[in-house]
């Protein structure tokens, strides 16, 4: 695992929550967040995954989460992927990477199994 100090650690940690918020508000389907902190090599802290029923809300999910993850936490991504058609939305906050899929997308690609060898959390929808 990566040292970092306590500091830089609950603000990852906080950016999580914030997304996890922000997918909620725009009604976002199977929320999961796995923590890979522990994994040797990971690629970030936490991936979060969900999906959305359309490109439309795809869209929406994505332009949710940028927006609060700014207003609430003054984070902007480092780098976003697939806003063109909306299928998959990869949204690089290089410590918090999102995955906003679309179903059909989000069962061929198995992220969740790829990266199940970290903390699984399911988030459940109120």
């Amino acid at each position: 695992m990566r040292k970092k100090d306590t500091l830089v650690i609950k603000e990852e940690t906080r950016l999580a929550e914030i997304i996890i918020e922000a997918i909620k508000e725009k009604k976002g389907k199977r929320i999961t967040k796995i923590d890979l902190r522990k994994l040797k090599n990971n690629l970030c802290d936490y991936f979060i995954i969900c999906e959305g029923d359309s490109s439309t809300q795809v869209n929406a999910l994505a332009e949710n989460i940028e927006r609060q993850a700014y207003l609430q936490a003054n984070k902007t991504p480092h780098h976003i992927e697939g806003k063109e058609n909306a299928q998959w939305i990869l949204i690089d906050f290089f410590d918090v990477v999102v995955h906003v899929f679309q179903r059909e997308n989000r069962e061929f690609y198995k992220l969740d199994d790829l990266w199940s060898d970290g903390i699984i959390e399911t988030i459940e929808n109120e």
